[in-house]
């Protein structure tokens, strides 16, 4: 195994940031190079793999999104270890761009944690043997589910940001409602530990993030109209603060004692950083610096120190002192983009809705390093793991490089 090589166990990789400590990996490859191996899967899905060892996990949904299913591949040669349906759901709500399987699943190395469309919650053992399941949070929004669980000392912990199913199909998706909330289960036995409640706020899609400092965690999460931190042990709502819009996918992205936020429709789009640590209803007392430049409505951004690097659904990518907002350097690389960019050892990887990677420089001056085609549709995030990139495409999941085989 590689020195640096580390396990990526939930959606955007150990610290659900995007961030990556692994050396080497490939910078060129197409479809048929430098690809280890391919393998197809069943059904329709856009959440990412993760990885474990020598274990690759995805769900997907087969049946017209009624059939939820968590596979388990081997990350060597693909092959498919197994393929356990969990349960059927009812096919709810969603938009065309979404799936009825997008939330990506999380795995401590024990278990694959994983919830589907419909809000019910799955736990799998290794051998794909169950642990556990919780239907209790039924699910419904206007968007469909879009955000992915975590994990974190024992909780797997997840964002609900729903709309009303009722009468009044504008409630909690374009008119703020009070239903929204964070809910926390104990990963051993599927059973709440808590649920932190939103207050007033829209749809969203992003997934939770954890801040920790002087020896203590603190849950970060945005939804439309606000992003708020949360107490780890109890889950009470610590403090909120004002931003703008409502169906908002990017996650929230941390750094510089900062929480960096993306979102807004209709001219009205915007960056802002935000300083953590405060406490109560804060609106925009703790507002650091707001960029209405290159901000991304799907893609999350990433921080890397002193910048925060985004990429825009149309291909604008831009470079952004992360102390400041202060535009360092924006520019076209074009395509479409709905996943969130990954970085590893001086690289941050973009892939595009066609499948394709774009490889940049992670600094000051904007530099493309590769731009590597697969020529497939792709809306799932990458994963890295020993040296190699994991890509899932609409049919496929491509394991990209050599990378170590220990």
């Amino acid at each position: 195994m590689l020195l640096t090589a580390e396990n990526w166990p939930q959606f955007r990789g150990p610290t659900g940031q995007g961030l990556t400590t692994e050396k080497n990996l490939p910078l060129k490859w197409s479809a048929t190079e430098n690809v280890a191996w391919k393998t197809e899967l069943p059904g329709e899905s856009w959440s990412s793999p993760v990885v474990w060892g020598d274990r690759v996990f995805v769900t997907t949904a087969t049946d017209s999104g009624e059939s939820c299913h968590i596979l388990s591949l081997d990350r060597k040669t693909g092959k498919i270890l197994w393929d356990k349906e969990v349960f059927k759901q009812v096919q709810r709500r969603k938009q065309a761009r979404n799936t009825y399987a997008t939330p990506t699943p999380a795995t401590d190395g024990e278990r694959v944690y994983a919830a589907f469309n419909d809000g019910s919650f799955v736990a799998l053992n290794f051998d794909g043997s169950p642990a556990w399941e919780n239907r209790g949070y039924k699910f419904y929004g206007e968007h469909g589910l879009g955000s992915s669980p975590i994990l974190y000392d024992g909780l797997l912990i997840m964002a609900r940001d729903g709309s009303s199913e009722g009468e009044d199909k504008k409630l909690g998706w374009q008119q703020a409602w009070d239903q929204a909330r964070i809910i926390a289960l104990d990963a051993k036995t599927g059973q709440e530990r808590w649920q932190g409640k939103r207050g007033l706020s829209r749809i969203s899609h992003g997934s939770p993030c954890i801040w920790e400092h002087n020896g203590m965690a603190e849950v970060v999460s945005e939804a439309g109209d606000v992003v708020q931190g949360f107490d780890i042990i109890t889950g009470e709502r610590i403090w909120s603060s004002k931003v703008i819009g409502e169906g908002k996918v990017p996650s929230a992205v941390l750094g510089e004692g900062l929480v960096f936020t993306s979102g807004g429709w209709g001219g009205k789009e915007t960056i802002k950083a935000f300083k953590l640590g405060g406490s109560g209803d804060l609106n925009e007392t703790n507002l650091v610096w707001e960029q209405k430049k290159g901000m991304p409505k799907v893609p999350s951004m990433i921080y890397v120190k002193p910048h925060l690097f985004a990429i825009t659904d149309g291909g604008v990518a831009t470079c952004m002192k992360a102390e400041t907002g202060e535009i360092v350097w924006l520019e076209r690389v074009g395509g479409n983009f709905t996943a969130s960019p990954v970085f590893a050892d001086g690289r941050i990887y973009m892939v595009g809705d066609d499948g394709g990677t774009t490889v940049i420089a992670a600094g000051p001056e904007f530099e493309v390093l590769a731009k590597n085609p697969l020529g497939e549709k792709v809306q799932a995030s990458p994963a890295v793991s020993q040296g190699q990139l994991f890509i899932r495409t609409e049919k496929n999941l491509f394991c990209i490089g050599a990378g170590s085989n220990g």
